[in-house]
């Protein structure tokens, strides 16, 4: 195992200290980023149901606040809850058609209580992920990223074109290619302080053309407040569904699964690009982080406005634009969105950015998200399975994006719905990678205690399976040794005194020559593929508690460490040696 690169274009990781002012310059930033995308998602499902303007500035002010409060919050690390990362949180567009249904159907009322409901399935996601891991592997979380690439490009291609009555056409390409021309020159030359401002200079060259062709557009901006709360619109909850209610409650349901996916592999890719050095994805800050999501649904529901979801291009291409993944810039996003919602006029100034520069800007994100997406692929190898997986669940769900099958057959209530390329997309990855893994081998199970007496049993039990597998000496040594490296090595990082030794639960699936062990334990200690890719930087005088990393890494062709609230999971791929 090589040790992996290192990504020199990170200047703070997510626990160093950070100078006030470039998190508070870079923060703001990563606010104006958002806020116009915010108010656009709540204003089209408002409108497309036919509610009035009073609820439309109530959840525009209610969804800002929820949105600031749970960025806070993702930046946090306490027990259970927060991702521990710059995980910005916004009104999220996935549920705005059945957002509509819902509104016309029962009003804001019916909405807030579907909502609620949705936050306690994503609640139930958390608290389940280390059953979903069969289910959401790496495989389909890179392909769920590669879907949303997909999918967004045609939303800020559709907004270049988009001037306003009068305005010559040919402003709308223009200023969206100086846009995208600005955020990609200066981020291939800026370096050092220079890159934290790569997303304003980028937004101010488009804004700089924009305003030259006259697209700005301020509307009602002179009849808005400058600073208060909306004095109606809160739709309160409805404590009796009726049949309105029932009938739109499945629709909800598999949504918001789909939404639980894009946020785990938010969470994975926002992990990875904060580290100079990319670490093993630590699952327990997923789970926190789907926690945290969970609870913004959930204010969401109760306030009656627009679902927040993690928002993957704008935090992954805020901390590679960057270079800023410290917690503190978290912090002052939420806070620049909360402070906003409570200044109608500030936050009309922020959303009248014409649409042809955030669809520059947006293709620069999408571009950053795909990539994230095939390293998330590619980070256990893409053998033909997984290719399989990845090329039919990405070429089904970029097809019924632009098509209407499901439409045409079903009626447009369902239809609609399974017509959405994403939904398609990840549910046909989650069903292949689950048909690979239950008709391949047999996996065959031992209990133990995480103890090195348990070794004798153990060994037996690998020497078995080399056995039922009809593998030589040579490749049943090869796997007994890893076996006995990879015990040694979770026992090193057990962190009681010995008394009380955890359980520990083997098990031993064949794959096409090769062995792959599985260790799950109960305890917290320091991830066991970050220590084995910290071996070359060491000095070759080696402790002896090192010895057994260097040897696990000998024998096993991979090794993959999974840590969740209250479980850890060892995964050692060994070779049969032919």
């Amino acid at each position: 195992m090589a040790v992996r690169g290192v990504n020199e274009t990170v200047r703070y990781e997510p626990d160093e200290p950070c100078p006030p002012l470039v998190a508070i310059g870079t923060g703001l930033q990563g606010a104006v980023l958002g806020l116009p995308s915010m108010v656009l998602i709540v204003a089209i499902g408002v409108k497309a149901a036919g509610q009035d303007d009073d609820y439309l500035r109530w959840a525009v002010f209610a969804g800002l606040i929820v949105a600031g409060a749970i960025t806070i919050l993702q930046a946090q690390r306490f027990p259970r809850v927060g991702g521990g990362h710059v995980l910005l949180t916004a009104l999220t567009s996935r549920f705005i058609p059945i957002s509509v249904l819902a509104l016309a159907a029962g009003g804001p009322d019916l909405l807030a209580s579907l909502i609620v409901v949705s936050a306690l399935i994503f609640l139930l996601m958390a608290l389940w992920l280390p059953l979903l891991r069969r289910a959401i592997t790496p495989t389909v979380s890179g392909t769920v990223l590669l879907l949303v690439a997909a999918m967004t490009l045609p939303i800020a291609l559709n907004r270049v074109p988009e001037v306003p009555e009068g305005a010559p056409l040919e402003a709308g390409p223009l200023a969206a290619a100086v846009t995208l021309l600005a955020s990609a020159l200066l981020s291939l030359r800026a370096s050092g302080p220079w890159r934290l401002w790569i997303p304003l200079f980028s937004l101010g060259a488009g804004c700089a053309v924009a305003a030259a062709f006259g697209l700005f557009e301020f509307g009602g901006l002179g009849e808005a407040a400058w600073a208060g709360v909306p004095a109606s619109g809160f739709p309160g909850l409805d404590l009796t569904p009726g049949a309105d209610f029932w009938a739109l409650l499945p629709a909800f349901v598999i949504v918001t699964v789909v939404h639980g996916l894009k946020a785990m592999s938010s969470s994975v890719a926002v992990q990875q690009i904060s580290r100079r050095r990319p670490r093993a994805t630590d699952f327990r800050l997923v789970q926190g982080a789907l926690a945290a999501n969970a609870l913004g649904i959930l204010f969401s529901g109760i306030a009656g406005t627009s679902p927040t979801g993690i928002s993957t291009g704008r935090g992954v291409s805020l901390i590679s634009f960057t270079g800023v993944a410290a917690r503190s810039v978290g912090y002052v996003v939420g806070g620049a969105l909360i402070t906003l919602a409570f200044f109608p006029k500030v936050t009309g100034v922020i959303a009248a950015i014409p649409s042809p520069v955030m669809g520059g800007f947006l293709l620069t994100m999408i571009g950053i998200v795909f990539i994230e997406g095939i390293r998330t692929v590619t980070r256990d190898g893409l053998d033909a399975r997984k290719a399989v997986i990845v090329g039919a669940a990405f070429a089904t769900g970029l097809g019924l994006e632009h098509q209407t099958i499901f439409t045409d057959v079903l009626g447009k209530t369902w239809g609609d719905m399974l017509d959405n390329g994403l939904l398609v997309g990840a549910l046909l990855a989650i069903f292949l990678n689950l048909f690979a893994d239950l008709t391949g081998p047999r996996r065959q199970r031992l209990q133990v205690n995480l103890d090195m007496a348990s070794l004798p049993a153990i060994d037996e039990f690998l020497t078995a399976a080399a056995a039922k597998a009809r593998w030589n000496d040579a490749s049943r040594d090869r796997l007994r040794a890893a076996g006995e490296e990879a015990l040694a090595s979770l026992v090193d990082l057990r962190d009681d005194d010995g008394d009380h030794a955890p359980s520990l639960k083997v098990e031993i699936r064949p794959e096409s020559h090769a062995m792959e062990i599985e260790f799950l334990a109960a305890f917290e200690a320091e991830n066991l593929e970050d220590r084995l890719a910290y071996l070359d930087e060491e000095t070759e005088s080696l402790e002896d508690d090192a010895f057994s990393y260097h040897l696990l890494r000998h024998y096993a062709a991979s090794v993959r460490h999974q840590k969740y609230h209250g479980l850890d999971i060892v995964t050692v791929q060994v070779e049969e040696t032919r």
